[in-house]
């Protein structure tokens, strides 16, 4: 622990914040992208000692980090889906968000955006596989996206599902473009301006594959939202 400032961990190679959770209600999450295996576990190992009573969240593991994460921490979850293992107990959950797939391709970026959501306090309704490519899957949904106190929509290709969701319904809606698409798709962008250029109201969007941020947000609108 860092003697002259309680609010970090000083690991050597990071300045862990374990104080974030008193700022903002949630605490601070391991990216794990461009850490090694090592570091993931020891970031790990000291936001769970700060908050043993909470899930910590670490993102996008690669697959060593998740194998030394499941030895070094047997007590750990792993979701190979999201890529992503917490460690500890999951909030109770407060409000509801739904999270919506346009299909099977976009399970990476919402199986990540559902866990966030339940390590950030609220609980998930999953919709999965209701693309534009058939309207009628999406009107077959549509009472359980009423019913949601937020929405978080995922989709890749032309990124059109958020602007229909916020078409049928005023819950509020977080959009997530994935990269997911034929070349024209360039990576998640037409996808990303699409669903910036959205022609329903209230559309919010987040960066290309952000299941994470999309996540956080949605969380922290269903838990001010539900009645406690």
């Amino acid at each position: 622990m860092d003697q002259h400032d309680p609010r970090t961990a000083d690991l050597g190679f990071a300045r862990v914040d374990v104080d974030r959770a008193a700022r903002t209600g949630d605490p601070e999450v391991v990216y794990g992208a461009g850490k090694t295996p090592d570091q993931v576990v020891a970031i790990l190992r000291a936001l769970h000692d700060k908050h043993p009573e909470r899930a910590v969240l670490a993102t996008r593991l690669t697959p060593e980090a998740l194998d030394l994460v499941a030895a070094a921490l047997p007590d750990a979850t792993i979701d190979l889906v999201a890529r992503a293992v917490t460690l500890g107990p999951l909030p109770e959950p407060h409000g509801t968000v739904a999270v919506v797939a346009a299909g099977t391709s976009d399970a990476p970026v919402a199986a990540e955006a559902a866990l966030t959501i339940r390590v950030h306090g609220a609980a998930v309704d999953r919709v999965d596989d209701v693309g534009v490519a058939g309207l009628h899957r999406v009107l077959g949904v549509r009472e359980r996206l009423a019913a949601a106190d937020c929405l978080v929509v995922i989709a890749g290709m032309e990124g059109a599902l958020p602007s229909v969701v916020g078409g049928l319904t005023g819950v509020p809606l977080v959009a997530v473009p994935t990269s997911v698409g034929y070349g024209a798709s360039l990576g998640g962008v037409a996808a990303l301006l699409g669903m910036l250029n959205s022609c329903a109201p209230g559309v919010t969007v987040v960066n290309i594959d952000n299941g994470y941020g999309a996540g956080v947000h949605a969380a922290r609108v269903a838990r001010q939202s539900a009645p406690r």
